[in-house]
């Protein structure tokens, strides 16, 4: 089993394992003091209930749990356990959390938390998890703490701020004739639409962060909260019990261009490409990202540095360039332009975005000095004349979705995804390819058909909006905002990949970026690894599936599972390649006989074996994909 994890996962970490807790149709995964995946009568009715406790970086806490009790019956279920966070310095928080659910379709959560001292805070206490992809636009009651109740709706596109504020409860349809409440008590809590971080939920957390953060609970002050869910049903229901039906796929209608697929290359980076140039070239990006950011010392030799890359790979460049709007925006992008020039740095297209706006600015915080954007565009169309201006955010979207950019002056627009934002465990990285359409179809409607690029969006985090760095990841763990993920050397990265490009391909991307070339956010194993260094990854073989299908004619898929994801395009000549990739941790069979009839070409699957050919036919169009496996057809 070690063997495999480290082709799975790049780690030897094991996540610890899920209780399922259930009574009559309800049922709620356990895992590390929380509850996963609730479910009624098999259909998921909260992502989570959570009790969360976060630094004043907003990294969080994990608390060992002690005096873990869990008890279950037929028709009623509890776990109880005491838990402890300690800051640098001493601080100390313990809190008991007690767990009950009934046949009947309640659920309470309740925690009482006790700082032994002072004890510094960005937040304490529960986070809720509504689902999106069933949920999005549909109608809700909120409850308000002033006792108002209102009708409203789950946003259908992102919100860049909070859908509802001073809750007290809100109310959502499950299915046909059963709703859901789900009850706050203990604080005031408001939602967040968490899809701007590529997360996939709603999430309803407490106290409004127009309040002052870090905060400290008193030493000796106990604070208490219940979260309560009361799922009502016109009949009698008993639990589910349905068999894991084979995946289907069908082909659809035709679409736009698949994307140039292209690697971001930092300058401390480039040595070590040259020196694999030939393994560049077989991964065939069309496109080479080139990090400059003077605010971190970059200058004349960044840039012959990468003059040196587009030299001996040359393909399209744009620079994407951190302006420090300390000065003069025009001396200092022309100042950027002389060095370029002097380099010999040949530039197809440059995407510029001031420094401080890689920070967030949460809801209620004074937004910090910038330069208009217009004149930061306008500057740099100045300094570059007759090459592609892009712009956008070189964080994330919710940055791009809170300070929307002039894109009349821009050829392009771009911004990034990181999945661990919030959470890091296999789960959560896995759901947050399906906020991908949304946040799509979220920049489609403020850009219309602005050309549009994604990346670099990886599953390790490169830069920290919302503290003061990313976490320090040396030892190979499952950690929120790191700046390294040891799932990217595994078939895990594989497979994610390919989920996201099948998932932003409908939106008509010009780029996407979701690797670099070396380094930890590259294709190749680096040393300690169970590869030999400088050898292809996993993902090494997906990135070079993508850059393949550039140019080609999308394929809409039909999948009648989201275990599977699914990539298809046609080449101009009609022959048709998909890609597969199995999203979970367990073997799913899939019917492939509609693909297999159209494609031309082996079928090459990777997996925990290694890469090997297939032979559909014999098998009847039948497929067994394995964890996390990806397979080529066509």
């Amino acid at each position: 089993m070690t063997t495999d994890r480290l082709l799975l996962y790049g780690t030897r970490a094991v996540e610890t394992e899920s209780v399922r807790l259930s009574a009559g149709p309800l049922s709620a995964d356990f895992v590390n003091g929380n509850l996963r995946t609730i479910r009624h009568d098999g259909i998921e009715v909260l992502r989570a209930i959570a009790y969360i406790v976060r630094d004043r970086d907003w990294g969080t806490y994990e608390p060992a749990l002690t005096d873990l009790v869990i008890e279950q019956g037929d028709d009623r279920f509890s776990a109880r356990y005491s838990a402890r966070c300690e800051r640098p310095g001493g601080s100390r928080l313990d809190f008991d959390a007690t767990i009950e659910g009934y046949a009947d379709g309640r659920l309470s959560f309740d925690v009482k938390a006790l700082p032994e001292s002072d004890f510094e805070t960005n937040r304490c206490g529960f986070c809720i998890l509504h689902p999106i992809a069933a949920l999005a636009g549909s109608p809700v009651k909120v409850e308000h703490t002033d006792g108002r109740v209102v009708d409203a709706k789950l946003p259908l596109l992102i919100d860049p701020w909070q859908p509802f504020k001073d809750m007290r409860a809100i109310t959502h349809r499950v299915a046909p004739g059963v709703t859901a409440e789900c009850r706050m008590e203990g604080d005031i809590f408001e939602m967040e639409d968490q899809r701007n971080w590529s997360d996939a939920s709603y999430k309803t957390y407490v106290r409004p962060l127009a309040l002052p953060w870090p905060y400290v609970l008193p030493a000796g002050q106990t604070n208490r909260q219940t979260i309560t869910l009361r799922i009502t049903s016109d009949s009698k229901v008993t639990a589910a019990t349905t068999g894991v039906e084979p995946v289907r796929i069908e082909l659809g209608e035709t679409g736009a261009k698949l994307p140039d697929i292209g690697v971001v290359i930092y300058p401390e980076d480039v040595e070590e490409a040259l020196g694999k140039l030939p393994l560049l070239s077989e991964l065939g990006p069309q496109q080479l990202l080139l990090h400059y950011d003077p605010t971190r010392g970059h200058g004349l030799d960044a840039l012959q540095t990468h003059a040196g890359l587009a030299a001996a790979f040359p393909v399209a460049t744009t620079l994407e360039c951190v302006v420090a709007c300390a000065g003069d925006l025009d001396m200092e992008l022309s100042g950027v332009a002389e060095m370029v020039r002097r380099a010999g740095l040949r530039l197809d297209a440059i995407a510029v975005s001031p420094s401080v706006d890689r920070q967030s600015t949460p809801p209620g915080s004074i937004w910090p000095a910038c330069p208009p954007m217009e004149d930061v565009y306008a500057a740099a169309r100045r300094a570059f004349p007759g090459i592609r201006l892009g712009g956008g955010m070189f964080s994330y979207f919710t940055e791009l979705n809170r300070k929307r950019v002039p894109a009349g002056e821009l050829d392009f627009v771009s911004h990034c995804t990181c999945p661990i934002v919030h959470a890091a465990d296999d789960l959560s990285v896995m759901q947050s390819l399906e906020a991908l359409p949304f946040i799509t179809q979220s920049t489609r409607a403020i850009y219309d058909a602005k050309p549009y690029r994604i990346g670099p969006s990886t599953i390790a985090m490169r830069q920290n909006p919302y503290g003061g760095a990313t976490k320090d990841n040396s030892g190979g763990q499952r950690v929120a905002m790191a700046n390294r993920d040891p799932r990217h050397s595994g078939l895990f990265a594989a497979a994610w990949t390919i989920g996201y490009a099948a998932r932003v391909a409908p939106a008509g991307l010009e780029m996407l970026t979701v690797s670099s070339f070396t380094g930890p956010f590259g294709v190749l194993a680096a040393a300690g690894e169970s590869a030999e260094e400088g050898t292809p990854r996993p993902i090494f073989h997906a990135v070079q599936g993508l850059a393949a299908l550039a140019g080609r004619t999308h394929i809409a898929l039909r999948v009648s599972d989201d275990r599977i994801a699914a990539l298809a395009a046609r080449s101009p000549t009609g022959a048709v390649t998909a890609w597969l990739a199995n999203l979970t941790a367990d073997d799913v069979a899939v019917y492939t006989s509609a693909l297999a009839s159209e494609a031309a070409g082996p079928v090459t699957i990777w997996d925990g074996a290694g890469a090997r050919r297939l032979d559909l036919g014999r098998a009847a169009g039948r497929l067994t994909m394995p964890a996390y496996a990806i397979v080529r057809i066509g």
